[in-house]
């Protein structure tokens, strides 16, 4: 009997109902995967059309041709009005802008050696120097960097001479070469004024096509 009452006295511990807690879910909605790729997709989208506005506002598809100067455009530099005269855009091409420093170089040079006097022969001399490193060599060197950026002024400065069409391809290149011999002919010429024994001016001359012909190379 006694231990019939030891097995029903069983521990109150034991006989209280046990409170389980349930265990904490925290809830997140179905859709927020979807809607942050969604905002996203949005965010990238609106993105890409503001650098598309920017490029487009960056190049324009024409110059303005009520602003252009036409004393620009006979310098070479931006904001050249449109103009369908050959030898303006021929000149336009060679960018006399350009050509002062070589010209100035010319006459201090001319100074600084010590034997300019002020005759006719030096004087034509200087000129016909000046002729050759400005006119001549500097513009051919500027015909020809724009004729190897057609492609990208095509896209940047459609309005520009050779990507516009308003000079067409073989006469640019026919003007790259006749500055080119121009150039090499008046440093013949200085050499064989000057009594020179070796060509200098005019073997000094080949550097420039043939640094071009290395950078071009290397492009």
């Amino acid at each position: 009997m006694a231990s019939l009452v030891n097995m029903v006295s069983v521990s109150p511990r034991i006989l209280s109902p046990t409170t389980t807690r349930a265990p904490s879910v925290q809830s997140r909605p179905v859709l927020s995967p979807f809607s942050d790729s969604f905002t996203r997709r949005r965010l990238t989208v609106r993105a890409a059309e503001t650098d598309a506005n920017e490029v487009k506002s960056q190049a324009p598809d024409k110059a303005p041709a009520k602003n252009g100067s036409a004393f620009n455009q006979l310098l070479g530099i931006k904001g050249a009005s449109q103009e369908t005269n050959k030898w303006k855009i021929r000149l336009q091409l060679t960018k006399p802008v350009t050509w002062p420093p070589l010209v100035w170089g010319v006459v201090c040079g001319a100074a600084a050696s010590g034997n300019f006097e002020w005759n006719f022969e030096d004087v034509a001399k200087s000129i016909m120097c000046m002729m050759m490193s400005g006119p001549f060599l500097t513009g051919y060197t500027q015909t020809l960097n724009d004729w190897y950026d057609r492609e990208i002024d095509a896209i940047n400065e459609p309005y520009r001479p050779i990507p516009s069409g308003a000079i067409s391809e073989n006469e640019v290149i026919t003007q790259i070469w006749a500055l080119l011999l121009g150039g090499l002919t008046f440093a013949g010429i200085l050499d064989i004024w000057a009594g020179h024994d070796f060509p200098i001016v005019f073997t000094l001359l080949w550097v420039d096509p043939c640094c071009h012909t290395y950078i071009l190379h290397l492009l």
